[in-house]
């Protein structure tokens, strides 16, 4: 599996799953669980994936997923900004476009 694939897989589900939670659909320990499956996932290939480039759709991923790992719930829900960044990431990996601007991900 390269690191494109692994993201192909991945990113969809963590946009949909941001989505939901924006949306109160979903709680947010649902994606903090999807989160640690992912970077146990991660750490399993990464070893053979140093030398692959990052994508800017695996940029934005890796974003994504610190913000929902530093930032609480409560704070991503009641702060317009991180809830305008989350969505603005949510649809650039669901349907493309500019990548969103302060998003500066890079892999575990």
């Amino acid at each position: 599996m390269t690191a494109n694939d692994f993201i192909e897989t991945k990113a969809p589900q963590l946009a949909y799953y941001g989505k939901a939670f924006l949306e109160n659909q979903l709680d947010y320990k649902e994606i903090q669980l999807y989160m640690w499956d992912v970077l146990e996932e991660w750490q399993c290939i990464s070893g053979k994936l140093l030398a692959d480039q990052p994508s800017d759709t695996e940029k934005v991923f890796w974003h994504l997923l610190y913000c929902f790992d530093h930032w609480s719930g409560w704070a991503i829900k009641g702060n317009q900004y991180l809830r305008q960044q989350i969505h603005d990431c949510c649809d650039y990996i669901n349907i493309g476009g500019n990548m969103p601007q302060s998003c500066i991900g890079i892999r575990p």
